[in-house]
């Protein structure tokens, strides 16, 4: 594989690029986008832009620029379907092969372009329906380095515009300026695999960590026991943010969304005989799409989705059997996979002080045991197989701190949303950060109540969410993992920030202050008190499930409301459907040995197994309707993300208490919160 790949004739591309095309203006009106898709180019003044342009559509989501039906594809095919899911008011202005046939070169949005799922097939899409560079106020981090990876130009500079509509010559400088090191060489060389060929061969720079000395955040400090030093050893004396290089990973997974992609990828570029780099660290999941027959619509079986669902999970298997690769797959005695790939990962693999990359962007979950764990596109995870590292720059840290006690009916759930309904994360200023989790109330949590924390990091837009492992994570290890203790508080020694370490910011909360919170329909950071909703808000469909709430402690979260609700006599709302989704055998299992099942079966609820499910619009509990209102545990709501609903974001205790009550409602206890006997 190498000795192949040291041949490789590698050029980088033209310094100066001319993008001749038209320039397609995402706006919150969708009459002006339906008027460019007709033929019109619209003015933009880039002297006076407040004034005189209409206004872009703001944090615009990978749910929106490819709606999740449409990644079952995974080539040229994409380039069909770029934004058919973006919402402007409630209307989805485009439609199929629209931006294809409409000449577009580049795509304009406003702030927090590409917030959301890690998946590559969003850039990809718009690659391959012709857009060559988007421009926007800020760019997600992932979105921004699966872009990059594959060679799609990007730039927070509108003075492009006018530049690009002219047909000018543009300086590549223009899109690596600013950029590290490393990131400038891999837009020169037009993506991440034809730059890992070249830094193969020795053409690439690759900056030295010289960083003397000092005061590290946690973070820090597991990236630089991680990164590559200049005699291609592996870890540093110290890092600093903005240091650049690659770090070599403990743990690479993905699933079926992303594998099969990859696995062409390394066909296609590297060879279908070669073999991935240590295989023993490889992980595949079989975790998203195993109920997706029981809720895709008939018009979307008559395009061939489903047959190609299908595909995905054909070539994962083909390609896991063919490299010698563990996958965690469906079960063979019924409907449900085994787990769903975070869940697995903190139960059975993470370890603290351990980096870890997979292809899903709330891979931090487990970051509550004192992991470094970010989320990567395709192109990292085939190249990851190939050098087994990744693409590193080392990123500031927020501290954010909750202080004090929490109120018996808040959880982990309603700190995340608090923290995503303030100003500094809505405004983007914790974007491509670390949430660095502390203060007695997050001490306080269990491990799966901090991976709740860690998980919807990814919605805060952070790179990744970590806890500082204490004796709770020690006796994670001990009690779910079966780990010795003093190896496992072995492992944890020196994992904490060092006093003097330096954060870009410091957030401060009083855990006494917040009382159960919601998400308003459409973005996790519309955050507000349950107690503020003016009027009942009735729901038809509860859901409690995904990786960010089908862990142990939700079910006992589900469990302890049903059960104080069966003992007053009330079951489930006959308005409401309430669905529980576990998220790993290993969970349900859990629920079997609490006899939680019968308290479930007894109120009502519907169970399933293992699987993202509805969190993904891929299982039951999707909504079918517009004016249908979901009351959902998962950690996004973006618009059409689970169906065409209306959906609010609550804790495993708030969606528990709203299916019982049939409208969205605080979880009042009945006594102080025990375990739950049944």
């Amino acid at each position: 594989m190498i000795s192949s790949l040291l041949e490789r004739k590698i050029e980088k591309r033209p310094d100066k690029v001319r993008l001749q095309g038209r320039i397609l203006f995402l706006t919150e009106d969708p009459e002006l986008i339906k008027r460019q898709l007709s033929g019109e180019d619209l003015a933009w003044d880039t002297k006076n832009p407040a004034a005189n342009n209409p206004k872009l559509r703001d944090d615009i989501s990978t749910d929106e620029i490819t709606p999740a039906h449409y990644c079952f594809y995974f080539d040229e095919t994409l380039g069909e379907i770029p934004y058919l899911g973006l919402k402007c008011g409630n209307v989805t202005p485009i439609g199929r092969s629209d931006v294809k046939r409409g000449g577009f070169v580049c795509a304009v949005s406003g702030k927090r372009r590409g917030k959301g799922s890690s998946r590559e097939q969003s850039p990809y899409a718009e690659m391959c329906a012709g857009i060559r560079v988007v421009i926007a106020e800020n760019i997600e981090r992932i979105y921004k380095q699966n872009c990059q990876n594959l060679g799609l130009l990007t730039s927070t500079n509108f003075s492009l515009i006018d530049r690009i509509r002219n047909g000018e010559e543009i300086s590549l400088r223009e899109f690596t300026e600013g950029e590290d090191e490393i990131t400038r060489q891999v837009i020169e060389y037009g993506g991440l695999f034809t730059f890992n060929v070249a830094r193969m061969q020795g053409k690439v720079f690759l900056p030295p960590i010289q960083t003397p000395q000092r005061s590290m955040t946690l973070a820090e400090k597991i990236f630089a026991r991680h990164m590559i030093n200049e005699k291609g050893g592996v870890g540093v004396q110290s890092v600093k943010p903005g240091d650049t290089g690659f770090a070599r990973a403990d743990l690479r997974f993905s699933h079926e969304y992303v594998t099969p992609m990859a696995a062409i990828f390394f066909e296609h570029y590297v060879g279908k005989d070669a073999k991935v780099n240590d295989a023993s660290t490889i992980l595949f999941f079989r975790d998203h799409l195993t109920f997706l027959d029981e809720v895709i619509s008939e018009e979307k079986k008559k395009l061939g989705l489903l047959d190609l669902a299908t595909q995905l999970k054909l070539k994962q298997q083909d390609f896991a059997k063919k490299q010698g690769i563990r996958l965690h797959g469906e079960l063979t005695d019924r409907k449900g996979s085994e787990g769903i790939c975070h869940s697995i990962v903190l139960e059975s693999y993470a370890l603290p002080g351990q980096l870890n990359i997979g292809s899903d962007s709330h891979t931090p979950h487990v970051g509550a045991i004192g992991c470094v764990a970010f989320g990567i596109g395709t192109t990292d995870v085939f190249n990851s197989w190939i050098t087994k590292d990744v693409r590193v720059r080392v990123p500031e840290s927020v501290k954010i701190v909750v202080r004090g006690k929490r109120h018996p009916n808040v959880t982990a759930k309603d700190f995340i949303l608090k923290i995503l309904s303030l100003d500094y994360v809505r405004s983007g200023k914790a974007l491509a950060k670390v949430m660095e989790y502390a203060g007695e109330a997050i001490e306080e949590l269990s491990v799966d109540e901090r991976a709740t924390m860690t998980n919807m990091a990814a919605e805060i837009g952070g790179f990744t969410g970590i806890v500082a492992p204490d004796k709770k994570a020690v006796d994670f290890l001990v009690e779910r993992r079966g780990l010795d203790r003093a190896k496992a508080e072995a492992m944890t020694e020196g994992l904490y920030s060092d006093p003097g370490a330096q954060y870009a910011h410091v957030i401060e909360l009083d855990a006494a202050e917040i009382t159960p919170m919601v998400a308003t329909p459409g973005d996790p950071g519309n955050g507000k008190y349950v107690r503020e909703l003016n009027t009942p808000v009735p729901v038809e469909i509860a859901y409690g499930g995904t990786c960010t709430a089908g862990k142990n402690e939700d079910m006992d979260m589900y469990a302890l409301v049903l059960a104080d609700a069966l003992k007053h006599g009330k079951r489930i709302a006959e308005s409401t459907k309430f669905y529980i989704q576990f998220g790993s055998q290993e969970t349900r299992d859990y629920c079997v040995r609490k006899g939680y099942l019968d308290v479930f079966a007894k109120a009502g609820a519907h169970v399933i197994e293992p699987s993202c499910g509805a969190c993904i619009n891929a299982g039951p509990g999707v909504s079918t309707r517009p004016d249908q209102v979901v009351i959902s545990a998962q950690n996004r709501n973006f618009p059409g993300r689970s169906g065409p609903g209306q959906m609010y974001l609550a804790s495993p205790l708030t969606v528990a208490a709203s299916a019982v009550a049939g409208y969205i409602v605080e979880y009042e206890p009945s006594e102080t919160r025990a375990a739950v006997s049944v």
